[in-house]
C-alpha cells in the first residue's frame, strides 16, 4: 500500500460475517488499484474480526481498525472518513457488491469533470444470494448546474444511492459530519448537492443487497433505526417527534450553511416548503427496496459476470 493512495474506501462494519468476504472480494478485485481500504470494526461479536484479519494479512491495502466498544453506525461511518488519506473517498457496505470497473469508471468521471464532486454508477437491489430483484433507473437531477434544482430533486425523487459514490474528500470535510436522526443520510447527501453537481455513470456496477438482517430491516421502527445509528439516541431525550424534527431541520440548516447566493437559498426554501406539504400525500417516502421484485426472466444483467470473486457460481 502506498503512503498516499489517491482513493480511500471506508468500510464500517458490525457483525458482518455473513456477507463480508464477498464484499472484500468485490472491492479487492477492482480494476482500479490506487486505494486504501479502511475497515473499522465496531466491536463485532461474530467472526468479523477473523475475516478482516485474514484478508488484511493477504492484501496490504487493507487497514483494519477495531473499536473497543460499539459506538453506533453513524460515528463509525464518520470514523472511517476521519482516517482517510486519499483525495477521493468512498463509503462501502459490508453486504453490498461492486462491479470490477466501478472505481475506475467513477475516478475517470471525476478526472474528466473537475466541477463534479461525486460520481456513481447505475445500481440495482439484490437479494441475499446476489440475484437482482429491483433494477432501477436513476432519475435525479443531481447533474444540473443549478444547485436549487439538484436540491429539489433530492427532496422529491426516490432512488439513488449517491451516499456510496466516489466523492472528493475536501468537499466531505467542508460539510457537517453525518448525524444520526431519522434519514440523516438524506440530509447529508442533500447538503453535498449544494456544493457541486454529481455525475451518474450509465453502467450498472453497484448492487445494494437487501436481506432480513440488514440494519433497516432488523430495526423496523424509526427509534430502533436511530438507536442503531447511535446508541446515545436510546434515552428519553430522543423521542420519535424529536428525530423527525431534526430530520426536517437538517435540510434547513444545510441550506443555511451552503455557499449559495441569497436568491438560491430562497429558492431552496421554497422547494422545502413544497416538500413539507407533499409529505401528507399517500405514497410519500417511497423506498426503492420496497418495490415489487421484477420477474427473474426479465433480468438481463449477470451479477456473477460483473463482480470479482463470483466467477463460476452459476452456469
Amino acid at each position: 500500500m502506498t503512503a498516499h493512495p489517491r482513493l480511500s474506501i471506508g468500510l464500517p462494519v458490525y457483525n458482518g460475517e455473513e456477507y463480508l468476504a464477498e464484499s472484500f472480494d468485490a472491492l479487492l478485485g477492482q480494476t482500479y488499484e490506487d486505494y486504501e481500504l479502511v475497515v473499522s470494526d465496531n466491536a463485532s461479536t461474530d467472526r468479523t474480526e477473523d475475516i478482516c484479519r485474514a484478508y488484511a494479512a493477504k492484501d496490504s491495502r487493507i487497514r483494519y481498525l477495531r473499536l473497543p466498544r460499539n459506538i453506533g453506525a453513524t460515528p463509525n461511518h464518520n470514523h472511517v472518513l476521519a482516517e482517510a488519506r486519499g483525495e477521493l473517498f468512498k463509503w462501502a457496505s459490508h453486504d453490498d457488491l461492486y462491479g470490477r470497473d466501478l472505481l475506475e469508471r467513477c475516478v475517470r468521471a471525476l478526472d474528466e469533470h473537475p466541477d463534479v464532486i461525486l460520481a456513481h454508477t447505475d445500481q440495482a437491489v439484490i437479494d441475499g444470494d446476489g440475484r437482482v430483484t429491483v433494477p432501477y433507473a436513476y432519475t435525479l437531477a443531481t447533474g444540473s448546474p443549478h444547485a436549487p434544482e439538484r436540491f429539489r430533486s433530492l427532496l422529491f425523487e426516490p432512488g439513488g444511492d449517491d451516499f456510496y459514490g466516489v466523492i472528493r474528500t475536501d468537499v466531505l470535510r467542508r460539510v457537517k459530519p453525518m448525524d444520526s436522526y431519522h434519514h440523516a443520510d438524506r440530509t447529508y447527501v442533500a447538503e453535498l448537492t449544494l456544493h457541486g453537481r454529481f455525475h451518474q455513470v450509465p453502467e450498472l456496477l453497484y448492487f445494494r443487497r437487501d436481506h432480513p438482517t440488514r440494519a433497516e430491516r432488523a430495526n423496523p421502527s424509526k427509534r430502533s433505526r436511530c438507536v442503531n445509528l447511535d446508541p446515545r439516541r436510546a434515552g428519553r431525550l430522543h423521542p420519535t417527534p424529536r428525530l423527525l424534527a431534526e430530520y426536517v431541520w437538517g435540510f434547513f440548516s444545510a441550506v443555511r450553511r451552503a455557499p449559495l447566493s441569497p436568491a438560491e437559498k430562497r429558492e431552496c426554501h421554497r422547494h422545502l416548503a413544497a416538500w413539507l406539504t407533499s409529505r401528507a400525500r399517500p405514497g410519500a417516502g417511497e423506498r426503492v427496496e420496497d418495490r415489487a421484485p421484477v420477474d427473474p426472466g426479465r433480468v438481463t444483467v449477470s451479477v456473477d459476470a460483473l463482480v470479482a470473486g463470483r466467477e463460476g457460481r452459476r452456469a
